[in-house]
């Protein structure tokens, strides 16, 4: 007689399997890790209370889009492949006649992650590509903006693993912003430090 297989034996078992879900490495350890630290160091009542992470939107402006927009599609395409999820144009805001630039021509690309995609993708940038950075020692603590968001520039998008170096007709950068319902720098950085960010000056706890 054949035996039962687990979920025959026990019927929640496939029902258990089927529902479970994924949870990125760096967000678990947000619940586990961070939001205890932060807890403690700032004396928090309510898990509530402690700051998180809300999204990260990376943003990149291109030169000479207006002459060829070619680069545009170039942009959203390797924006796309770096983020893991689609990039959208970004629009001019106005007219500037010295640039023979019209209102809602493309000059530009951005995308913004949140939720899974956001924490896989922050996992791969400290790990990954960060490290691939020439003669890296760290990213600037000083890049706050006193409202819990920070901003970071990366000069060469060739330090992510998922462009294809070979492929790539310039080097260009971009900004990352990360956004976060911290209500101040401290909060802010102490959040970011505490996920994994590796900040140039480490402060003392």
């Amino acid at each position: 007689m054949a035996s039962l297989s687990a979920s025959q034996r026990n019927p929640e078992t496939k029902s258990n399997m089927s529902t479970a879900t994924y949870t990125p490495r760096l967000q678990q350890k947000y619940h586990e890790e961070v939001v205890p630290a932060l807890k403690k160091k700032f004396g928090y009542k309510s898990p509530m209370q402690v700051p998180r992470l809300t999204k990260i939107c990376l943003n990149r402006g291109v030169n000479g889009a207006v002459a060829d927009k070619k680069l545009i599609d170039i942009t959203v395409e390797e924006l796309s492949t770096i983020a893991g999820q689609k990039a959208v144009p970004t629009m001019s805001k106005k007219d500037i006649s010295n640039f023979k630039l019209r209102k809602n021509m493309p000059i530009g690309a951005r995308v913004t992650l949140r939720g899974t995609r956001m924490y896989e993708f922050l996992d791969r940038l400290i790990a990954a590509s960060l490290p691939r950075v020439r003669d890296f020692k760290g990213v600037s603590e000083k890049a706050f903006d006193g409202r819990g968001n920070y901003t970071m520039g990366i000069t060469e998008q060739i330090i992510f693993p998922e462009i294809d170096i070979d492929k790539v007709n310039r080097i260009t950068g971009m900004d990352i912003t990360f956004v976060t319902t911290a209500r101040n720098n401290e909060e802010a950085y102490e959040l970011l430090r505490e996920i994994g960010m590796p900040f140039r000056n480490m402060r003392n706890n």
